[in-house]
C-alpha cells in the first residue's frame, strides 16, 4: 500500500470516528432533551399535586426534597453500576424507573405512597444523570470537552425550561395528574430512544489520566478504590465540588425559594411576573451555554470557573437589596450570565480529572456532592429567612459563592492544558 494509499485510508478512518461520535452524542442530547422536558412538565404542579393530599407545607417541601435525598444516595451506586456493567445500561434502567416512577406518582392514594414513589423517581434521575454525564466525558476529548457538555447541558435546559408551560396547561385541561402522566409518556420514549438508538461508550481499555501507584503503565483500566479515592482528595476534586455544592445550593435554596418570596413579600410581584423572571434565567443560560464551553476550551477551566462564581455571588447581593421589579430583572440577568457562563466548565474540570477507569465513580461522588446543595440549600435557607428575613439568607449564600470562587483561584490546579502557538 502506497503512503498515499494509506494516508487516505487514515483520513476515512478518522472520520468514520468522527461521524460516529457525533452520532452518539446528538442521540444522547435528544434523550436528554426528552427526559428532561418531561421533568420540567411536573415542575409547577408538583406542589399543588402534594397539597391536595392536605398536606402543610413542611410535609409538601419533604415531597419536594425526597427526591434530591433519592439522587444523593444513588449516585455513587449508579457510577459504580456504569463503570461494571456500562453506561447504556444505566441509563435505560435509569429512563424505565423514571417512566414508571412518573406513572405510579400519578395513581398515588396516600403520602407514604406519594413519598415512596418520589423516591424511585429520584432513584431513576440519578441512573439518567450521572450515566449521561460518563458518556459525554467518554466521548469527547480534552479540547472540545468543555464545548460538548455545554451543547448538551443546553439540551438539558431547554427541556427543563420549556416544560413547564405545557405542564401548566395540562393541569389546568385535565387534572393534577395529568402531568405525571406526560411524564411518564416523555421518560417511555426517553427508554426507546436509549435502547435503539444509544451504544455503548465504555471503553474496552483505557490507561488513567494520571499516573497512579497501584496501576502500571500499559495496564488494562480496572482501577481500583484507592486510585479513585486518590483523585476525590486532591485540591482539585475538593474545590471544584465546593463550587458546584454552592451552585446547586444556591439555586434550590436562593433562586427556587427565597428569591419568588422575596419579590412577592418586598415588590408586590405576581406569580406571573415571577415566573418571567425565572424564564430570563433560563434564557440568559442557553444563550451562553455553548460560548462558555468555547472559552473553557480555548483558555482553560479556572479562568471560567471563578469569575463565574465570584458574580454568581454578586448576583446574590443584587437580590438582596433589589427595590423594584427592574433591579429584581436585573439580578435575575446578572444570575443568568453568571452561572450560563459556569455551567459546564466544573463538568469538563471533573472529566479531565479521571480516566475512563474511573469515571463512574468520580462522577457519582462529584454529583452527591452537588444534591447535597440541592438537599441542605431549601432547609438551611428557608430556616434561615423565618429567622433573620429574606436578606440573611441571600447575603450567606453570596458569602459562599466568594469563597468558594477565591479558594477555587488560589489553589484548584488547572487541568486543561492549553495549546499555545509559539511565534519567532
Amino acid at each position: 500500500m502506497t503512503t498515499e494509499s494509506r494516508s487516505a485510508s487514515s483520513r476515512a478512518a478518522a472520520s468514520l470516528a468522527a461521524l460516529r461520535t457525533h452520532r452518539v452524542f446528538l442521540t444522547l442530547c435528544l434523550l436528554i432533551l426528552v427526559n428532561q422536558f418531561g421533568f420540567g412538565i411536573i415542575t409547577p404542579v408538583l406542589p399543588l399535586y402534594a397539597d391536595s393530599f392536605g398536606l402543610g407545607p413542611s410535609l409538601i417541601g419533604v415531597v419536594i426534597g425526597i427526591y434530591g435525598l433519592a439522587r444523593f444516595a444513588v449516585n455513587v451506586p449508579a457510577g459504580r453500576l456504569a463503570e461494571r456493567y456500562g453506561r447504556r445500561s444505566v441509563l435505560i434502567g435509569g429512563t424505565i424507573t423514571t417512566a414508571l416512577a412518573s406513572a405510579l406518582i400519578a395513581t398515588a392514594q396516600s403520602l407514604p405512597q406519594l413519598l415512596l414513589y418520589r423516591v424511585f423517581a429520584g432513584a431513576g434521575a440519578a441512573a439518567v444523570l450521572v450515566a449521561g454525564q460518563i458518556m459525554v466525558g467518554d466521548i469527547a476529548t480534552p479540547h472540545n470537552r468543555a464545548r460538548l457538555m455545554s451543547v448538551y447541558q443546553g439540551f438539558f435546559l431547554i427541556g427543563v425550561g420549556f416544560g413547564p408551560t405545557l405542564g401548566g396547561l395540562l393541569a389546568d385541561w385535565f387534572g393534577l395528574r395529568a402531568p405525571f402522566i406526560a411524564y411518564a409518556i416523555f421518560s417511555g420514549a426517553a427508554s426507546l430512544v436509549a435502547m435503539f438508538l444509544i451504544i455503548e461508550t465504555k471503553p474496552a481499555d483505557a490507561a488513567p489520566a494520571h499516573p497512579l501507584p497501584d496501576v502500571e503503565p500499559g495496564q488494562p483500566a480496572e482501577a481500583s478504590e484507592a486510585s479513585v479515592w486518590q483523585v476525590v482528595w486532591t485540591p482539585a476534586f475538593v474545590l471544584v465540588s465546593a463550587v458546584t455544592f454552592v451552585q446547586f445550593f444556591a439555586r434550590t435554596g436562593a433562586l427556587f425559594n427565597i428569591v419568588p418570596l422575596l419579590g412577592r413579600e418586598r415588590i408586590g410581584l405576581s406569580p406571573a411576573q415571577i415566573g418571567y423572571t425565572l424564564t430570563l434565567v433560563s434564557l440568559c443560560n442557553i444563550a451562553l451555554l455553548y460560548h462558555a464551553g468555547a472559552l473553557s476550551d480555548r483558555f482553560g477551566r479556572k479562568p471560567v470557573v471563578w469569575p463565574s462564581t465570584v458574580i454568581s455571588g454578586l448576583s446574590m447581593v443584587a437580590f438582596a437589596f433589589s427595590g423594584s421589579y427592574l433591579a429584581f430583572l436585573g439580578s435575575a440577568v446578572l444570575w443568568g450570565l453568571a452561572s450560563g457562563i459556569s455551567g459546564p466548565s466544573p463538568n469538563a474540570y471533573i472529566a479531565d480529572l479521571a480516566s475512563a477507569a474511573q469515571r463512574g465513580r468520580i462522577f457519582g461522588l462529584y454529583r452527591t456532592c452537588s444534591d447535597a446543595g440541592y438537599i441542605i440549600g431549601p432547609l438551611l435557607l428557608g430556616w434561615l429567612a423565618s429567622t433573620a428575613g429574606y436578606r440573611a439568607p441571600l447575603l450567606l449564600t453570596a458569602a459562599l459563592f466568594v469563597l468558594s470562587g477565591a479558594l477555587f483561584a488560589l489553589f484548584a490546579p488547572e487541568t486543561h492544558k492549553v495549546k499555545r502557538s509559539v511565534t519567532s
